[in-house]
């Protein structure tokens, strides 16, 4: 797909149902671009905050953005393994330079040894009704975190035993 050539730098921006920046990852490797999928890595990138805040990631990390799924997966390489942070979102569109997608709050947050947690629900409730959510959208995300709960177990996807080490070794090629 043109702008998602394997070794190209992008941004990562994530926005809120009402149209607001939510948070900016300054630099991330395109590893594989396609109109359907993007796999992309970052480490010790310069994120900010919609408030203005930045902070710098700690760790390489692994990006799966897909245009199917209302889902994507950073899977995070730790010294004690692979920690993932799931967040429920749009699927992604790429312009301008940037992949970006639309946060829906519901998170999940999956341990090395492959349980997880589901984080953020109360946030999800009240940006529900704070941004009037449409019921039809309430019931696609609810779908779709079942579907990402679903891979986490089958260990389908980004949560393949090698998926995020494979990768991880296609990116230090780039750097």
């Amino acid at each position: 797909m043109d702008g998602l050539e394997p070794g190209k730098n992008i941004q990562i921006q994530s926005y809120k149902h009402n149209g607001q920046l939510h948070r900016v990852w300054e630099t991330t490797t395109i590893l594989k671009g396609t109109s359907n999928k993007v796999i992309g890595a970052n480490d010790k990138t310069l994120v900010t905050e919609s408030d203005g805040r930045t902070w710098i990631t700690r760790e390489p990390a692994i990006c799966f953005f897909h245009a199917k799924y209302w889902f994507n997966i950073i899977g995070m390489l730790r010294e004690d393994g692979i920690y993932y942070y799931c967040n429920i979102s749009s699927p992604f569109v790429y312009e301008d330079g940037a992949v970006k997608y639309i946060d829906y709050d519901l998170d999940v947050k999956v341990f090395p040894d492959m349980t997880y947690t589901l984080l953020d629900e109360d946030e999800y409730e009240l940006h529900k009704v704070r941004m009037n959510y449409p019921k039809v959208l309430d019931k696609i995300l609810k779908n779709n975190m079942e579907q990402l709960l679903h891979w986490i177990r089958q260990r389908k996807g980004p949560f393949a035993p090698d998926f995020v080490d494979s990768w991880y070794e296609i990116y230090l090629t780039y750097r």
